[in-house]
């Protein structure tokens, strides 16, 4: 087991109110394993992606949980022991690599930095920021390129490459092909794959399940700020348990069929004051549909349960309840 996470829990504590965009999160990533976090914007998948590598943006809180890295809990460490993990035994690629690359600092300077903060000697770093370049397909002589000067994708390979600089044992990609065309998002794609080939697990986030289908060993489905279902993309994809699931895949388009596309009514709750029981049944349509759910979905919260090995779900139809 690499990266085992057990019941996280974060708020974000605003004027308005405390926004529970976590709570009691538990999954786990195997060496050499791809796990992909799916879920509407406002799921909270970008939280734990921030979570596991502390980087939580105030006024965010870790509030409860466990994040084990080989045995060892994250959220105990200092945070120069932190800064040691960061970029050599976990690397984040962001969404926007405008947001992560100096505007102002050549990328050549910046894939040095990355590398001599671990005690890289510069020479060697200099050396290796180029070979890093050629792997990402970008010609060395970018190095002496400020950021603006590269396309969208460019940038977000930069990004990569970066993260590449020490092999790391998990990398995190949180949306790194939102803003990207097809074509480079396929080539992102392939980059991150060529990763995972070599030996590092992948936790990525998107809101697309469709390319969490293509590339991922599992997929965990979170809403409102809970993991509702987890398991292989098989078993997601062929065998969607929690109502949530499969209106995410419903609303997927398919080229090959005359399937309808149809869209999730309503929106994701408020966070600060979440709907009681299930956080998705005023949205589901089997809650509408049955009658018996009614004074069950909307009045106590599934539990997670094992419907089949390795399948989890959080819902009032397989059972999980408290009270039973």
């Amino acid at each position: 087991m690499l990266l085992d996470v057990k019941d996280l829990s974060i708020h974000y504590y605003t004027l308005s109110g405390v926004v529970r965009a976590v709570e009691g999160v538990t999954f786990s990533i195997d060496k050499k394993e791809w796990v992909t976090f799916v879920g509407e914007s406002g799921s909270g998948k970008s939280t734990v992606a921030s979570a596991i590598i502390r980087l939580v943006p105030p006024p965010g809180k870790i509030v409860s949980g466990q994040i084990m890295l080989e045995g060892k809990e994250l959220l105990k460490l200092s945070e120069e022991e932190m800064r040691q993990i960061r970029g050599k035994d976990i690397s984040m690629v962001f969404q926007d690599p405008m947001t992560s690359l100096d505007p102002l600092r050549k990328i050549g300077d910046q894939l040095v930095e990355a590398m001599t903060v671990h005690g890289v000697d510069e020479d060697e770093a200099k050396e290796r920021a180029k070979e890093l370049l050629e792997k990402v397909n970008i010609p060395p002589d970018r190095l002496d390129y400020y950021p603006h000067q590269l396309s969208g994708g460019q940038r977000q390979r930069v990004s990569i490459a970066i993260a590449m600089a020490f092999n790391p044992k998990l990398l995190i990609a949180d949306e790194p092909t939102t803003a990207l065309d097809v074509i480079v998002q396929d080539s992102i794609m392939d980059l991150i794959q060529s990763l995972k080939e070599e030996g590092t697990s992948i936790f990525f986030v998107t809101h697309d399940i469709s390319l969490a289908a293509e590339r991922s060993d599992k997929i965990a489905v979170m809403y409102a700020g809970k993991l509702v279902e987890f398991g292989t993309v098989e078993q997601i994809v062929e065998n969607p348990l929690h109502p949530y699931t499969q209106a995410l895949l419903n609303s997927v388009p398919d080229l090959w069929t005359e399937k309808p596309i149809k869209a999730i009514p309503g929106y994701p709750p408020d966070l600060r004051n979440p709907p009681r029981g299930c956080r998705f049944h005023p949205r589901c349509h089997v809650f509408a549909e049955k009658g018996e759910l009614k004074g069950l979905c909307d009045a106590e919260e599934p539990m997670m349960i094992e419907y089949e090995k390795g399948h989890f779900v959080a819902c009032h139809l397989y059972g999980g309840s408290r009270n039973e």
